[in-house]
């Protein structure tokens, strides 16, 4: 990944502070779209949308009698999504007829059997397993649920016995997620040890996934020479809450955190990729961090870097963060490069006042406002459809079709970066290598041009292999033969010397 220095990042941020503020809401008044992306300066390039709203369903379009109050958490399994409005103490469950429509199912409130509390209160996130098992996390009751479809008790995950953890700690599920064997991750308000793990019986077996505890050196040297009451107003070098999980269709789970104005500024990604044992394995090839916007100047009702507060993973590994800070939506490729960013802080369709959750169903996109009480459906737009097949059809080994398809995005829009990467890429596969590289030039792609430079040189030797020996033995015999005549020409010379001698 290209890194570039606090410097220049503070001058291009000083420079087009005001044009990445500004551009993507003209853009939406004067334009009609408000979908923008970065490219390798860091300079904000307009883009065709590739999401267009489909509809804004409130609570009076859902044909609810109880209005929704600061909803949290949204899963999608099939057409199914699964409402938490937490403000109502209630679990909605949701049929997707057509984006612009969802058929409500049932409205669940408390649950049929269990010897705790039969009611739900303040439930913060839903997960339904492969078996059809739903997981709530019910935070005001300080316990994780697991409840089969019909919502009768099966069993409950609470605190978890540790010895690291302060006895007076009010135990409260915040997030969570469910694998294939019923394994639960979830996130606790006041854990900050990683994900708590429980296994399928309910027994807590560890924590997993940590973030990493970053401290400058001279704080904590201060620290170490500081009276005990200085220290205590010192910040403690912890790891970061997470703010969000997701696990994809392959086990992995994604993990979405707040970051500082410093972490940001350095680079530092707001999402892990993690796979069993915790371990971050999310690759991060584009140019910039996955953080959401680059600059982190006010304006618009925010300020400070992008506050990452969900995530959803489609099946051709896009994965799209929202940003509650600045109400905005980030997709990411497989290689960490943006593919676009849209949304904004309004009360407009396509903006939010309070974004709060995000899930998919296809490739169609729902998000959940808290305080607009309302959930916004996202339809591809011919653009988007466009990227989305030049993606899965390169990922099907369908090269010369995501080839022909990167072709017509770029057509519809020359700044778009990942085009030209797309196109490149795909005729690295096809062994165009001579192509590719100007392809990855163009948009100062390093690492896949020095792949195709690798290929078109092994290419080019491999062809002109003969000419090479003929020239390397040429430049050897050449001198080697002149030698030899000369040698051979000065004992013809001197011939009738060396007979004098031996005469006397």
């Amino acid at each position: 990944m290209r890194k570039k220095n606090l410097f220049i990042r503070t001058l291009a941020a000083f420079i087009g502070v005001s044009v990445v503020l500004f551009q993507p809401v003209t853009a939406c008044a004067e334009e009609k779209h408000y979908t923008y992306n970065y490219d390798y300066w860091g300079d904000v390039q307009e883009s065709p949308d590739l999401y267009s709203v489909s509809k804004v369903l409130t609570s009076s379009e859902l044909g609810l009698d109880v209005k929704l109050k600061n909803p949290q958490g949204l899963f999608a399994v099939g057409n199914s999504l699964y409402l938490c409005d937490t403000g109502n103490n209630r679990i909605i469950e949701l049929n997707r007829v057509s984006p612009e429509k969802l058929e409500v199912v049932r409205v669940v409130d408390s649950i049929k059997g269990g010897s705790g509390p039969a009611t739900f209160n303040n439930p913060t996130d839903i997960s339904v397993s492969e078996d059809g098992n739903i997981f709530i996390a019910d935070q005001g009751n300080a316990r994780i649920l697991k409840v089969d479809k019909d919502f009768n008790y099966l069993m409950e995950f609470i605190k978890p016995t540790d010895n690291t953890l302060d006895p007076a700690l009010v135990f409260q599920p915040n997030k969570l997620v469910v694998d294939t064997a019923e394994r639960v991750y979830c996130i606790a308000s006041g854990i900050n040890k990683g994900l708590v793990k429980y296994e399928n019986d309910g027994t807590f077996s560890g924590f997993v996934g940590a973030t990493p505890v970053s401290f400058d050196w001279t704080d904590y040297i201060w620290k170490k020479l500081a009276s005990q009451e200085q220290r205590a107003k010192l910040e403690s070098f912890v790891p970061t809450e997470y703010e969000n999980i997701y696990m994809d269709y392959e086990g992995f789970i994604y993990a979405t955190k707040a970051r500082t104005e410093d972490q940001a500024r350095s680079d530092e990604n707001a999402v892990r990729k993690l796979n069993l044992m915790g371990d971050d394995i999310l690759v991060s090839n584009g140019n910039w961090s996955v953080g959401g916007d680059l600059y982190l100047g006010s304006g618009g009702g925010y300020e400070g870097p992008s506050i990452l507060t969900d995530v959803t993973v489609m099946d051709n590994d896009i994965y799209v963060c929202l940003d509650r800070n600045r109400g905005r939506l980030f997709a990411y490729d497989d290689q960490g490069r943006m593919v676009f960013a849209f949304g904004g802080n309004g009360n407009m369709d396509g903006y939010f006042r309070r974004p709060s959750a995000i899930e998919h169903i296809g490739h169609e996109l729902y998000v959940v406002d808290s305080l607009d009480c309302s959930i916004t459906s996202f339809v591809p737009t011919e653009f988007g459809n466009l990227v989305y097949s030049a993606i899965e059809e390169f990922d099907k080994g369908n090269y010369e079709a995501s080839g022909n398809y990167w072709q017509q995005v770029m057509d519809q829009n020359g700044n778009y970066d990942l085009a030209y990467i797309g196109i490149g890429r795909a005729l690295l596969r096809q062994e165009q290598y001579k192509d590719a590289m100007k392809y990855f030039e163009l948009k100062y792609d390093r690492e896949n041009y020095s792949k195709a430079y690798k290929q078109y040189r092994k290419e080019w030797v491999e062809a002109h292999i003969g000419w090479i020996v003929a020239i390397i033995l040429i430049l050897f015999l050449v001198p080697l033969t002149i030698g030899k005549i000369k040698s051979i020409k000065w004992q013809i010379d001197n011939a009738d010397i060396f007979k004098v001698e031996e005469n006397r």
